[in-house]
């Protein structure tokens, strides 16, 4: 039976959590810059990645699929600014971009990633 190991336990749910070879994040919101530009939020959540990503051993060469929730799809171009920026090219994960309606009206992007260790 393969161990289950997990980052950050909340109450409610746990930031990252590895499961065999692979590690599965939480949607991320940028916790730091509620309210700010998308391109600031996308900033700051692909920095929260990072964090969870080299917290579980591995980093986002590793990356697997994606997926990014925009409360308003009109972002699209802002926020792959900065994803495409931050993305390994040639490294580059299978992805899905859609519009919703986040959580709480501060946040306009939330991801979440799948990656192998």
């Amino acid at each position: 039976m393969s161990e289950i190991k997990r980052f950050q336990v909340g109450e409610r749910m746990s930031q990252a959590v590895v499961h065999g070879d692979t590690v599965y994040t939480a949607g991320q919101v940028a916790q730091s810059a509620p309210g700010a530009s998308v391109a600031d939020q996308t900033r700051a959540i692909l920095s929260q990645i990072d964090d969870l990503l080299r917290e579980a051993g591995t980093d986002k060469s590793r990356l697997i699929s994606a997926t990014i929730w925009l409360s308003d799809i009109s972002t699209f171009n802002e926020m792959n600014e900065i994803w495409d920026a931050w993305v390994v090219q040639g490294q580059t994960p299978c992805r899905a971009c859609v519009e919703s309606k986040l959580a709480a009206p501060q946040f306009t992007v939330e991801i979440s990633v799948i990656a192998a260790l």
